[in-house]
Formats: C-alpha cells, structure tokens, sequence
C-alpha cells in the first residue's frame, strides 16, 4: 500500500491541499458535497499501486484549502483555474482529471476550457452536460415541482446551514446514508432532492441505527471533525453560482467534451438517474467516450460504496489512454 502524503501548494492565488501518493503520470481527483479529498481514499492506493501518482485535492472552502468569503469566489471558472494552478505546482504540463458528484462538472469544465492540460477525464455520478439554452434557475424550479428542488433550497446564504451546522454529524450521516444505495424511501415519502415550501432538508434524510457497511465510524468521525471545524459555507457556496457559470460559459454553449472519457454512475444514484438524457447524448457531447457503466444497486457515493469496481474501471481507461 502507497504512503499517502499531505501538503498544500499555491495555485492560482489561494491554498491548496492535496494527498498524494505514488509516482507516474498526474491524475487529479476532484471531490463533491459534502466531501473532501477522503473521498478518494481506496484510489488514492489503488492508482498508486498501478503506477501514476494520484492526487485529491481539498476543493476551495473544504479541509485545509482557502475559503475565500464571498459568493462569487466559488463560480466555476474559479475552480478550473484551481486545478490547472495545482497541475503547475506540482511541476506537470498536463494531468488525467477524475471528479465525482460537483467534482464531475469542475472536471468536465477543465477539460472542456483546456484539453491541452487535462488530456482525459473522468465523471462520477454526475454527467457531462453541456451549457444550454435554460437559465440553471429556471430549470431547477421546474425540476422541484411544488416543492423546491434541494439546490434552489441551498441558495439563500446562512439557511442550509442553520439546518446543518447545529447537528453536523447527524446530518451528514442523514445525507450520506440517504443518498446511497443502501437507504429505504424518504422519511415522509417524495424524495430528499425536494424540501417542502417551509420545510427543511433534514425531515427528508433517513439516519440509520446502523452505518452502512461502505461507511466506518472512523471515516464518518473524519468528516464530521472536518465540517465542524470549517463550516458547510464553502461546499453549499458552489450552488450558489449556477447561474453565474450559465452566464460565464455563454461562449461555450452546446460544446462538446473532446478529449477521452469515461463515465460512472450508480443505479440508485439521483444525478445518474435525472441525467438519463444526457447520458444517451454522449455520443455528441462526449465523442471520446472510451465507456460509460451504471452500477447496479449504488447509490451516490461510487467511488466509497465499490470502491474495488470504481477503481479496476479507472485503472482500466488509464491503461486504455
């Protein structure tokens, strides 16, 4: 097993931190909400072991990376510029990029505004779909019904977190559990993607007696002590530039992802399962595509719920590269 190593790097004016372990071709892992590089932590060795020097980093406003305050720090391009900062700071001209849930996109968009550095990429859960002619706004309100869809709820700053951050351990095993493969319906019935006008997310989220077997306590103590210490802030300030992105991206709109591809997804997974068109339109917005695979009976979280499967899957399109 590779030694996992922390430090932290200077990348387009902010701090970075990142794990790191191995030698070889550059593969840096992306994560998503709530989480942090840990998620990453069965790749970490398992690419390693295969031969490249696998990177996960602390997305901006998580762990010990910045949290710059104001909102608009958070808007997509921002998070672009983060990891071509960190693919130079670590003395590389380019890098394999994988991203899993918000991840997915920020890799997408790397490798969509700069394919000579990010040279291939992969997405978990969330897939690639390229800017379109709705504004994100609209088409979330429609998405939530008479409800609110979750990331029209994340959208006013300071409400999410009078939710999360009393109660951060409860929570974010609510919200992990909930959202994997392992979890019954909603509590209340619909779905924990929508939130009752006046409602709050948490009356949604099933908290189990026990803790599934993908998820430790020594790994759920790791991320409560990780948001107790930061805050939800920075995570849920990610939502809160969709439409910001919309307008920084007008340029790109319908472009197509061209470098080599991959995608994964769960079968119970919420994103994988809303994206099904996006999903069928690969062949035009991702030409490259050396595989896309629904993993029977996941839910969110691929990468920690098999991580043995999402790691062959990835070592396999490395090789294929």
């Amino acid at each position: 097993m590779a030694e996992l190593k922390h430090r932290s790097v200077i990348a387009n004016g902010i701090r970075i931190h990142l794990v790191e372990a191995g030698a070889g071709p550059l593969v840096l892992m992306v994560h998503g909400f709530p989480e942090s590089w840990y998620s990453w932590r069965h790749q970490l060795n398992a690419l390693a072991d295969a031969g490249y020097h696998a990177v996960a980093i602390d997305v901006r406003g998580y762990g010990r990376s910045s949290a710059p305050k104001e909102i608009d720090e958070y808007r997509m391009t921002k998070h672009v510029a983060d990891n071509l900062g960190v693919v130079d700071a670590l003395g590389e001209k380019s890098a394999i990029i994988f991203g899993h849930d918000w991840g997915a996109p920020i890799a997408a968009n790397s490798a969509l505004l700069r394919p000579d550095v990010f040279r291939a990429v992969a997405l978990l859960s969330v897939p690639y779909s390229p800017r379109g002619a709705r504004r994100p706004s609209e088409a979330f309100r429609l998405m939530g019904g008479k409800e609110e869809f979750y990331i029209e709820y994340f959208q006013q700053p300071g409400r999410a977190e009078a939710e999360i951050e009393p109660e951060v351990a409860k929570w974010l095993l609510g919200f992990y559990y909930s959202a994997s493969g392992d979890a019954p319906a909603p509590v209340g019935g619909g779905t924990m993607a929508t939130i009752p006008h006046g409602g709050k997310m948490r009356d949604r989220l099933t908290v189990p007696e026990r803790l599934p077997a993908w998820l430790s306590s020594e790994d759920l103590d790791f991320y409560v002590s990780e948001f107790e210490r930061t805050g939800l802030t920075g995570g849920l300030n990610r939502y809160r530039n969709v439409d910001r992105d919309w307008e920084d991206f007008a340029a790109f709109a319908g472009q197509p992802i061209t470098v080599p591809s991959l995608f994964i997804g769960g079968e119970k997974d919420g994103p994988t399962r809303w994206g099904g068109a996006a999903i069928a339109n690969f062949s035009k917005t991702m030409p490259a595509l050396r595989g896309c695979h629904i993993l029977a009976g996941c839910g969110h979280w691929v990468q920690q719920e098999r991580p043995r499967e999402v790691s062959k899957l990835l070592s396999e399109f490395l090789k294929g590269l």
